[in-house]
């Protein structure tokens, strides 16, 4: 058994870089609506209309993902590097066809969908235009998270924070020239955000691709053996992919009905939420960082049959992500308001944000915590579960408690992040009950 400090720098060893890129995603999001406020109120409304549309069509890859990371871990567990590159090669083929179906599909059927998450005429032109350009180029976006996701699994978190810092770097650059149009480049508006986050896209895919063409990697594309299809592979795949598709159809559901819900406010209402979304962002981030370590490290050890392991790597996760959760809370508490002053200068809607991110202060511990177990979990390949509190939680509580603060209640966009706050804690007791039983050590992949 390993003492404290080998844990505890064993964690921080995998997490940080998979906490550093989920935190500098959210800034740089953040900084993506700060330059997109120049057009006005409408366009930050008109961007955030398309988060939900957009993460339907990229629910089954980022389910797949779930399983190549726990996968690859088990394997690299198992000292089976041969199995670990099996595994990622299957996992490039299948999401070759599926990135080719959902970028046709939800490219062509882009204006029927943003009618129905609630876009107002002055938002349904621009999101149409972002939506269609983001969806179309999509595909390396896809392949990179892909191939991110199988290095996680082998610990290699490193690599997944370089392509995401480039990509932002590179974002950030273009919405500065093709946002307004600078230094002779086109002023594009909605549409020039939309291409710089395709440029970004498209080097971190090239980056991630290297990161498999290296000869001392554990994951190399000289050693992808093997048929085309696998059959067992992708049973196995199927099968953790099952678990975290229906979680995350959960997830879209709930999430596409709490923001028509709050769409239905008007654009100035929606564009407040949204701008208090990218501050959630902030917090999810960490959750999310650690959540990835959590399944490479409960993943390999269950690999190395070591549950005990297992377990105590999932609780310094958990600790590490409190630590943070706390930090987070001075800053919304005492500066959240101020972040609004950042995209507007209207009085109103700096009030009333000031009063949302005081309950995103809250929320954000139980969203933490959730998460980071939510990652132990998955790591284990207990998908079923995971599905199982998103249906509950997202699908059910989350909608019915934001329309029933919102509307009957009278609460507006305050009732609806009540709602928020309803699902999070729901969240954060299942998940938890889930890890203290020790059920998920018991699953075999």
């Amino acid at each position: 058994m390993p003492d404290g400090n080998t844990i505890f720098r064993k964690t921080v060893a995998i997490a940080w870089p998979a906490v550093l890129e989920s935190f500098l995603v959210s800034i740089v999001a953040m900084v993506d609506n700060i330059m997109v406020s120049s057009l006005g109120t409408y366009a930050i409304a008109a961007i955030g209309l398309t988060t939900q549309p957009k993460f339907i069509g990229f629910a089954i890859i980022i389910s797949m993902n779930v399983a190549v990371s726990a996968l690859v871990a088990r394997r690299r567990g198992e000292n089976d590097r041969e199995g670990a590159n099996k595994v990622l090669k299957q996992a490039l083929v299948v999401s070759a066809i599926l990135i080719a179906i959902i970028s046709v599909t939800f490219t062509a059927a882009a204006v029927p969908l943003l009618n129905f998450c609630g876009a107002q005429p002055d938002t349904i032109e621009p999101s149409t235009q972002y939506f269609r350009i983001i969806m179309s180029c999509s595909c390396f976006q896809l392949f990179s998270m892909v191939l991110n996701a199988a290095q996680r699994g082998v610990g290699r978190t490193k690599i997944a924070m370089r392509t995401n810092i480039v990509s932002n770097v590179i974002n950030v650059l273009f919405n500065y020239l093709l946002i307004g149009g600078r230094f002779g480049f086109p002023a594009l508006g909605v549409r020039g955000a939309a291409i710089a986050t395709v440029l970004g896209s498209i080097a971190a895919c090239a980056i991630s691709l290297a990161s498999i063409c290296s000869r001392d990697g554990y994951l190399n594309i000289r050693m992808m053996k093997g048929p085309v299809f696998d059959r067992g592979i992708i049973k196995s795949m199927a099968k953790l992919t099952g678990g975290t598709l229906t979680e995350q159809l959960c997830f879209r559901f709930g999430f596409l009905m709490f923001s028509m819900i709050v769409a239905n406010l008007g654009t100035q209402a929606y564009a407040t939420h949204q701008i208090a979304m990218n501050c959630m962002h902030m917090s999810f981030a960490i959750g999310d960082g650690f959540s990835v370590a959590a399944v490479s490290l409960v993943g390999m050890n269950l690999g190395a049959k070591r549950s005990d392991l297992a377990k105590i790597y999932g609780l310094a996760c958990k600790r590490l992500g409190r630590i943070f959760a706390v930090v987070l809370c001075i800053f919304f508490v005492f500066g959240g308001k101020y972040i609004y002053y950042l995209f507007t200068d209207d009085i109103s809607m700096i009030n009333l944000g000031g009063i949302i991110v005081k309950i995103l202060a809250v929320i954000l511990f139980f969203q933490i915590d959730q998460v980071i177990t939510s990652g132990c979990l998955k790591g284990a390949g207990d998908t079923k579960y995971v599905a199982k509190v998103a249906f509950i939680s997202v699908a059910i509580i989350r909608p019915l408690a934001a329309w029933g603060f919102c509307y009957p209640l009278g609460l507006g966009l305050i009732g609806a992040w009540i709602g928020t706050l309803c699902d999070q804690l729901t969240r954060n007791v299942m998940n938890a009950s889930r890890f203290k039983s020790g059920k998920w050590a018991e699953i075999k992949l």
